[in-house]
């Protein structure tokens, strides 16, 4: 049985643990606010920006005409995994929903017989992924310096994707990520960027039909990789909400749980010492007695 010593200590150090999950949940509160707002923000545009592109790739098909980035290579053999999570931990299961997803993919596609390369952005993937894939590891982006998520950093991601696909490293590639729905829920989720593919936007346009100068290929040559780094930036955005939703409810739990563990150390604490005081009570009166 612990002493009295022991027990004040380890209540004297869950209260510690306390004031900093407490303050690290009033922390994440007010980032989550800015976080959210940001991904909100972003959202329409994103979507615009997606129907537009979806009208001109209908327009221009499967043609020879179609940019690259389109059609793609007429092979799904070589399958990028873009595995986007976040610098740091204490978020609950935010990194490992995405590291989950991600693994799950890369296990169907190897099962199928493809070749998979993985890229992380943010470390907690990386560590994820590692041990058991570390072989398929062809690059990562560390974005801890980084204070605030901007669109260059999207653009950086971007060009580096790019880049290998211009020198034929892959054929198709997926972005992993969490997209914030509110405080406790944040879904995992798996976009292909390249080659690109849009839904149907024939109810949103009316069914209308536009004429695009100078033509839709060269719109489509010019915008599709401004699309891959949008498409970037949006899961940069979501993730950034996500994250600080996840870490403000992981922290708000751990507050519960060590108030609670608090007031069990405290009822235990107080049962042995008076379990203390009882002996020597009956110490002095049996010596007393004895006298």
């Amino acid at each position: 049985m612990p002493s009295l010593k022991d027990l004040k200590n380890r209540i004297e150090s869950v209260k510690s643990t306390r004031k900093i999950t407490k303050a690290m949940q009033m922390v994440a509160a007010a980032k989550l606010r800015r976080a959210q707002d940001a991904a909100e923000s972003a959202r329409p545009y994103a979507e615009q920006f997606n129907a537009v592109m979806a009208g001109l790739a209908a327009s221009v098909g499967d043609s020879e005409s179609a940019p690259k980035l389109l059609r793609g290579t007429g092979s799904d053999q070589v399958q990028l995994l873009v595995v986007m999570t976040a610098e740091r931990g204490l978020c609950g299961g935010f990194n490992a929903n995405i590291a989950k997803l991600a693994r799950a993919k890369a296990d169907e596609l190897r099962a199928k017989g493809k070749t998979v390369k993985i890229l992380t952005v943010g470390k907690k993937g990386r560590d994820a992924l590692k041990r058991e894939y570390g072989d398929l590891f062809i690059g990562h982006i560390d974005l801890s310096e980084v204070k605030r998520i901007g669109y260059a950093n999207a653009q950086d991601i971007a060009k580096d994707i790019l880049t290998r696909f211009d020198e034929e490293e892959f054929d198709v590639a997926t972005i992993f990520y969490a997209k914030f729905q509110n405080v406790v829920t944040q879904i995992p989720t798996a976009q292909q960027i390249i080659p690109a593919s849009f839904e149907d936007v024939e109810a949103e346009t009316g069914g209308a039909v536009y004429d695009y100068e100078p033509g839709e290929e060269r719109i489509l040559a010019d915008l599709l990789p401004r699309g891959v780094a949008t498409q970037i930036f949006s899961a940069l955005l979501e993730n950034g909400a996500s994250e600080q939703g996840a870490r403000m409810s992981a922290m708000d739990n751990a507050t519960r749980n060590a108030g609670e563990m608090i007031d069990k150390l405290t009822i235990q604490f107080n049962r042995s010492r008076q379990a203390v005081i009882t002996n020597e009570l009956i110490e002095i009166i049996s010596g007393a007695e004895a006298l």
